[in-house]
């Protein structure tokens, strides 16, 4: 193995028990699934957990844009041979462990150039997430939007799915795809759904039944609700502002929506 990247990042002690892993998708683009990951990584730094998030959109990667950092390295390196997972972890807000931040393996951001991604690298991806979990208390994925093979196995290798979804009909019809050709191809995850982006909570729960009664009609199961986060425009001013939510907007209802779906998915 070539040498590392020169970072004074090291990579924390093994936990008792490994961190479960959470794979955030969504049917389509555009519904906020990027900013949920790094919300709930948030969430979760504040309250004293180990967190770590990779950026498995590797078509498009973008968290590293979203939240203004440059990282030394990303996936791409890991792939091309040049230094293990571990090493392309950056640190977030202090990182792991400090003051509510988070690691982060960002992908191969303005490139493309991992969008035809050989799904036996997916696999390599998903195998070298499993040895760093017994390091962290929670890790995310940050999945492609739509139904892509690669998507598929970076669901089925994680613990438990995080599926967002919004009251477009596109959005809930492309997830409902998502939901039904995992199942077809062998998943046993049930969905904790985040409705995003409602007008109401109401509203949002509304949204939710919406959905779960047709995959329970058709796919033989019922989706849990992990919660609804109100529409904030705040939420695009510090996405604009390449800023976490919680550090420029502390008090946006958003945010405390987030806190809300934390504490929901930890009992998953």
């Amino acid at each position: 193995m070539t040498s590392r990247p020169n970072t004074a990042r090291e990579t924390p002690a093994p936990r008792i028990k490994p961190a479960p892993i959470f794979a955030v998708a969504s049917g389509k683009g555009g519904v906020g699934k990027t900013w949920l990951t790094t919300t709930l990584a948030c969430a979760w730094g504040r309250a004293g957990r180990r967190t770590l998030v990779v950026d498995c959109d590797l078509g498009l990667a973008n968290i590293d844009v979203q939240l203004g950092v440059r990282p030394q390295a990303d996936i791409h390196s890991v792939l091309r041979g040049w230094i293990d997972l571990d090493a392309a972890a950056t640190p977030v807000l202090g990182g792991a462990g400090r003051g509510g931040g988070f690691d982060l393996i960002a992908g191969h951001s303005g490139s493309g150039a991992l969008a035809a991604i050989k799904l036996e690298d997916v696999a390599k991806i998903c195998d070298g997430v499993r040895t760093l979990a017994p390091h962290y208390d929670r890790i995310l994925l940050d999945l492609s939007a739509g139904v892509d093979p690669s998507v598929q196995r970076f669901a089925r290798g994680a613990d438990a799915l995080v599926l967002v979804i919004t009251e477009e009909p596109t959005s809930l019809t492309d997830a409902y795809a998502l939901v039904k050709l995992l199942k077809l191809n062998g998943g046993q995850l049930i969905p904790s759904v985040v409705v995003n982006m409602a007008e109401s909570r109401m509203r949002g729960r509304k949204v939710f039944e919406q959905f779960a009664m047709a995959c329970n009609e058709y796919l033989g199961f019922r989706p849990k609700l992990a919660g609804v986060i109100s529409r904030d425009p705040r939420v695009p001013d510090a996405i604009r502002a390449q800023t976490p939510l919680p550090v420029r907007h502390p008090q946006a209802q958003a945010f405390e929506d987030v806190l809300r779906i934390a504490e929901a998915l930890s009992e998953v």
